[in-house]
């Protein structure tokens, strides 16, 4: 074998040699890239799954947040519905007759008698008249005098003379009870 044969011999197994190597580093490679391609597959469906997670959890606090205003703006109608209901009611007893204030007076202060049998009556600019006409006319009531004025749509003030007991029979007052003791049946009527 001459020189040229060794040689030829010798490049030859390199060439094998160097083709195995590039053979088995592509592999190499290819099994890399696989492994690459799928830790990015799964890191990628992770992160999918973890932005659509997100996105429907800020969805449902957008949800809720959007449902408490509006239920908040509903409660704020209402309120203000039953505010207009209740400052209605109070100038409608306050526009009544003459004669029906007259008659409440006196309905008032025959009740106020039983608690205090003898004291300071107080009413508004518009029923000072009628309070003096009904303490003159009778005489169960001779033991009440008139009062200074006060600011009441109706109904009267009773204050015993030494000043220690009062009693508010204003129309207000007899309202307020009304509307705390019937307002959840008034919204319940009127809002379902």
């Amino acid at each position: 074998m001459g020189l040229d044969a060794v040689l030829e011999e010798i490049r030859k197994k390199g060439q094998q040699e160097v083709n195995r190597i590039r053979s088995e580093s592509q592999q190499e490679v290819n099994a890399i890239l696989t492994a690459a391609q799928e830790r990015a597959g799964k890191i990628k469906q992770a992160a999918s799954e973890d932005a659509d997670r997100q996105a429907a959890n800020i969805m449902g606090q957008m949800s809720s947040a959007a449902n408490l205003l509006v239920k908040r703006e509903q409660l704020n109608a209402q309120k203000e519905l039953l505010d207009q209901v209740y400052q209605n009611a109070l100038r409608a007893c306050a526009g009544m007759p003459e004669s029906s204030h007259r008659q409440a007076i006196t309905t008032l202060l025959a009740e106020a008698k039983k608690q205090v049998p003898e004291g300071i009556v107080h009413v508004n600019t518009r029923d000072r008249k009628t309070l003096e006409q009904v303490i003159s006319a009778n005489p169960e009531f001779k033991a009440f005098s008139l009062g200074s004025d006060v600011d009441i749509e109706g109904g009267v003030i009773v204050e015993s003379r030494d000043g220690t007991l009062q009693l508010d029979l204003s129309y207000r007052t007899f309202l307020d009870m009304i509307w705390e003791s019937g307002l959840k049946d008034a919204s319940d009527l009127l809002f379902g």
